[in-house]
Parts: C-alpha cells; sequence; structure tokens
C-alpha cells in the first residue's frame, strides 16, 4: 500500500492519464482496462469514466494505493 500525492500541471488530468503517470498502470491500454473493470474508486465512488477529469481535492483509490490530487505548485 501507497500514498502518493500527484501536483497537477494545469486544472485537472484525465483518470487514465493519472494512473499512468503514477506508475499504477503500465500502459494507457491497462489503465482503461482497470477502470472499466471497476477497480478504481474517486472519493470512494467507483469511477467507470476513463477520462474523468480529476481536480484537486479529489482522492483516487486503486489495489491499495491512494493517489490525492494537489493544486499546482
Amino acid at each position: 500500500m501507497s500514498d502518493l500525492d500527484l501536483a497537477l500541471r494545469g486544472d485537472y488530468i484525465e483518470l487514465d492519464k493519472l494512473l499512468k503517470a503514477t506508475g499504477l498502470a503500465d500502459s494507457g491500454g491497462q489503465a482503461r482496462a482497470l477502470i472499466t473493470a471497476g477497480e478504481v474508486t474517486v472519493d470512494g465512488q467507483v469511477e467507470l469514466r476513463k477520462t474523468a477529469k480529476m481536480r484537486a481535492g479529489q482522492v483516487v483509490r486503486l489495489a491499495g494505493h491512494t493517489v490525492r490530487v494537489v493544486a499546482p505548485q
């Protein structure tokens, strides 16, 4: 299990890109498959939209890993 903070570079990052950028998925295809399978939650709710916009303050969880999306520095 691990906790990560991901600082945005803009207003948002799409969910599939977040999984790839944090290393929770090896590829965009794997990220989309994980999302489609219902294995990813956002703020405690299963998220099935592959390109859902993740904004600062949201929390993404997958397989015991937690990613907190934080505002750009």
